[in-house]
């Protein structure tokens, strides 16, 4: 097959047509493949993400057909789930709803891949949609259908249902069990195995069946119990609001030797994009667009959502994010709904809300945001040979409860040799305040722990959780002596003077600086950093606390300039603040004024042994131009 690489172009339509799908046209007539030709012959308005799903399916169609690949579609489970569907009642109605072509769709790829053993495919499902689409009741006729079918046979299976908090939990929950309730009443053959099975339905704490022990269980993520069950299908909804990994972790770790397993989020767009939600919705985009490569081939994406915050105004392209729209005799009372919520929104100044949940777009943290988070994302590059480089550092130290912050600021020139800015950071992380780590990866939504393991921070020694002061002098000392740093300049904060600072006063020769935190000493390397993210002649690591730091940034301006803030104490910025504080001088390497290149600076920049090697050759030059005069 011809490998296909969609990471720069973005173009699946392109893609698509390169493509000879004739056979699959041929062979496969099942609803998910027809909405898969629909996506992709364009008679669907879809967004890229969803085009890139179609894509994926019909090269996997293709692929299937070779012995090497390991996967089939199975068109019985299509049609099994889907005939299931036609008597499960809608809690609205109390009567089935027919469901519509994108929602065959979801259920085709859900459930029609199988691995060699027919067991289901896709152990993780990222399913993404705008509010108000019907996605709870489609993940009921799912659950309904994995607990009293796909567990016939089966004893001492686990069914899991969650979300953040209970009543988010109990909505999900209540539609199961409303629909379990109508189905027994009204369908004698499913009447029947309720009676076989003593299957007892609980308002609020469960549905077993006794028989075999199968059970479903409501639980929300604070009740933190994922640890003692091994779910063989769980549904974690709203997922978009949650901030640590450690609910899907806890899931799919209980999951890894259960066969036939499936773990599903969903959820909409939420303000905070630095959540795991999204990041994930970000590795599995990268699936989809390297369709030659097999890494991602048990991980599932379909996301409705708009391609651009531009497409608030175009009410035509709403179907990317609202296939409901398609509904027949909906489509007028459904637009005017969005349409009177978008103009709404505008008038009381939230029309990021609506981008978010009707439109299914992430956004920054807040309208004020110092940066875009496409501009955020955008700058990640690896930039691992720093070993002797030339480096400004920054200096944020902490009070009470916030990070202390170390930025380091490599120039360097591209390709072109245009110049350029690659910021790294390490983070201090105490606890005190929050009460353990634990509590503090919670408030804060960051993941230290796992964090540290890899570089990017360190939790504080201290037996109390404050910041040890000994612990960051030594780590720095210890880093910028190890990579051989050539330290161009140390700026920090005039209130952080710390017994760290101290030290490195005494014990070094770096050029420190303190820099008062105020606009009129902070707003020329506070646009520059802006500037350089936007422009793209600033690079980052791909980072989480630096991220997550760049996203909570917001501007105060005021007649002087601007500087950057937070909305509340748990929005970390300490990075921001200490990549300012470096690019003090770090935005003048190029120029000739810049401590790089000022003469008369670079002897101060020299350790005591560089200046008399230094004196030395000057010397030696000098004696050697004097004889050649004479």
């Amino acid at each position: 097959m011809q490998q296909i690489d969609l990471t720069q172009t973005h173009d699946v339509i392109g893609a698509y047509h390169q493509c000879d799908f004739a056979v699959v046209r041929h062979k496969y007539h099942d609803p998910a493949t027809k909405y898969a030709f629909d996506v992709l012959d364009e008679k669907i308005i879809s967004g890229y993400l969803i085009k890139l799903a179609a894509f994926r399916h019909l090269r996997d169609l293709q692929r299937s057909e070779q012995e090497t690949f390991g996967y089939h579609y199975d068109l019985n489970e299509v049609d099994k789930i889907l005939k299931f569907a036609k008597i499960a009642p809608n809690v609205d109605t109390d009567e089935p709803t027919a469901l519509m072509d994108w929602q065959k769709f979801i259920f085709g790829m859900i459930f029609g891949w199988r691995d060699d053993k027919n067991k289901k495919r896709f152990t993780r499902v990222i399913l993404s949609v705008a509010r108000g689409q019907g996605k709870t009741y489609l993940m009921a006729i799912y659950m309904v259908y994995c607990f009293l079918i796909e567990s016939m046979g089966l004893a001492n299976q686990d069914f899991l249902v969650t979300a953040s908090n209970y009543d988010q939990t109990g909505k999900l929950y209540g539609y199961i069990n409303h629909m379990l309730k109508i189905i027994f009443d009204r369908q004698p053959i499913f009447a029947q195995l309720a009676k076989e099975q003593d299957i007892v339905i609980r308002d609020h704490t469960g549905i077993t069946m006794r028989k075999t022990n199968n059970n479903l269980w409501p639980m929300s993520m604070n009740a933190d119990k994922y640890d003692s069950k091994h779910f063989t299908t769980a549904i974690f909804d709203e997922i978009g609001n949650v901030a640590t990994r450690k609910g899907s972790e806890d899931i799919m770790s209980g999951q890894s030797k259960i066969p036939n397993h499936q773990y599903i989020e969903i959820s909409t767009s939420y303000q905070d994009p630095s959540v795991p939600f999204h990041s994930d919705q970000k590795v599995v985009q990268q699936i989809m667009e390297q369709d030659y490569s097999r890494d991602g081939d048990r991980m599932l994406g379909m996301i409705w959502a708009q391609d651009s915050l531009d497409e608030t105004f175009k009410e035509e392209t709403w179907y990317k994010s609202n296939p409901l729209l398609y509904l027949p005799g909906q489509k007028d009372v459904l637009l005017d709904g969005l349409r009177d919520k978008r103009d709404s929104d505008m008038l009381t100044g939230s029309i990021d809300d609506f981008q978010n949940k009707s439109l299914n777009l992430w956004l920054q943290e807040a309208t004020n945001s110092y940066l875009k988070l496409s501009d955020i994302e955008r700058a990640k590059m690896k930039f691992n040979k720093i070993d002797g480089r030339q480096v400004y550092i920054g200096f944020d130290y902490s009070m009470f409860s916030d990070n202390t912050a170390v930025a380091f600021i490599f120039p360097y020139t591209d390709s072109q040799g245009n110049p350029r800015w690659h910021v790294k950071q390490h983070s201090f992380i105490p606890w005190n305040k929050a009460g353990s780590i634990e509590a503090k990866e919670k408030q804060d939504g960051i993941e230290y722990r796992e964090l540290a393991k890899r570089g990017y921070c360190t939790i504080t020694s201290h037996p109390q959780g404050l910041i040890n002061d000994d612990q960051v002098y030594h780590w720095l000392l210890d880093y910028v002596h190890d990579h051989d740093f050539k330290v161009m300049f140390f700026g920090y904060d005039a209130w952080g003077a710390t017994a760290a600072i101290k030290q490195m006063e005494i014990n070094t020769e770096w050029p420190l600086e303190p820099i008062r935190q105020r606009t009129s000493e902070l707003k020329d390397p506070t646009k520059f950093l802006q500037k350089g993210m936007i422009e793209g002649t600033i690079t980052r690591d791909d980072d989480k606390i630096m991220e997550k730091a760049l996203i909570n940034a917001e501007i105060i301006e005021d007649k002087i300039g601007i500087q950057v803030d937070k909305a509340k104490a748990t929005l970390k910025i300490d990075v921001v603040d200490a990549i300012i504080d470096a690019l003090y001088q770090a935005m003048y390497h190029f120029e000739d004024f810049g401590v790089a290149n000022d003469k008369s600076k670079q002897v101060d920049l020299m350790t005591s042994e560089q200046v008399k090697e230094w004196f030395e050759s000057e010397e030696s030059g000098l004696l050697g131009g004097d004889d050649d005069d004479s």
